[in-house]
């Protein structure tokens, strides 16, 4: 049996996109021909893979698992390309890295600066996803590398610890608190949040420590991302949670940052691998240089 990887790479877009339409534009192809390639497959695998409706396309158990085995044999085609092309021009490959924000703007500024400048010829795709996306895309080889605040994780990943972080409070500058020390969380819980996205770590961190004092959590804004929540906040939106070195970022906006007495406020960060020993180079030598900068 001969399996087209052209077919493998239109499943997994299909799978992705959940509709035949969007993988097909996503490829550059006539849905009608995605359709055919999709229905062959079928048919040489002798395996349903799809469970069809009006409202999209859903993979079956055999279609989830022909999903992770695909995408590690797309892999390895790419690999096998760009380690040939190697030779000729000189480039030593490139590394996935999923992180979150957290990560993104205190840590990987200055380590990948570094990184890049002993290893100039190495690529970083870098996407910034929250916590519980980067679990899951390690897992499914959709990346080499992810870093993440403390969150469960699958026992298949090898999971190592990063750095740790330190939440603050953002407040407006003339905010009745702005000039305390220090604030428990108990104190805030009147207070109206400019939170980030449903789903982050932090969110869900804030949500239990609140339903653990018997109260909840004023979201009055979600944003995507830190500079969005300080200037929220700077607006007179609500107050804001984030780490300390994300908010030194923007210490030029008029609000104030006080320190999160709580012993949840100092962070564990993680980095994880699916197999360090099955790293490409190019991603063993980044994972070497970021753990080493710690």
């Amino acid at each position: 049996m001969k399996i087209d990887p052209v077919s493998l790479r239109l499943f997994v877009a299909v799978v992705e996109e959940g509709k035949i339409a969007a993988a097909a534009q996503r490829e550059h192809l006539a849905t009608a021909a995605v359709s055919k390639r999709l229905s062959e497959l079928e048919q040489q695998l002798d395996t349903q893979l799809f469970n069809r409706s009006n409202k999209g396309i859903v993979p079956t158990p055999a279609g989830m698992a022909l999903l992770n085995l695909a995408r590690g044999v797309l892999n390895d085609f790419d690999n096998i390309a760009a380690q040939m092309h190697d030779f000729a021009s000189g480039t030593r490959g490139s590394v996935r890295v999923l992180a979150n924000i957290s990560v993104i703007t205190q840590f990987m500024p200055l380590a990948l600066k570094t990184f890049m400048e002993e290893h100039p010829l190495i690529q970083i795709h870098l996407e910034e996803k929250i916590s519980s996306a980067i679990l899951r895309g390690v897992a499914e080889n959709m990346a080499d590398i992810g870093i993440f605040a403390q969150a469960p994780h699958p026992e298949s990943l090898e999971v190592t610890p990063f750095r740790t972080d330190e939440l603050v409070v953002i407040l407006p500058a003339a905010h009745a608190l702005a000039g305390r020390s220090s604030l428990r969380f108990a104190e805030l819980l009147d207070e109206q949040f400019v939170g980030l996205h449903a789903g982050s770590s932090l969110n869900y961190q804030m949500i239990k420590e609140a339903s653990e004092l018997g109260r909840t959590v004023k979201m009055r804004i979600q944003v995507t991302g830190y500079d969005a929540q300080c200037l929220m906040v700077e607006a007179g939106l609500g107050i804001g949670i984030l780490p300390r070195a994300s908010a030194g970022i923007y210490r030029a906006l008029a609000i104030k940052t006080v320190p999160l007495d709580e012993p949840w406020a100092r962070r564990q960060l993680n980095i994880c691998v699916r197999a360090y020993s099955s790293l490409p180079p190019a991603a063993k030598l980044l994972f070497d240089h970021l753990l080493a900068k710690r």
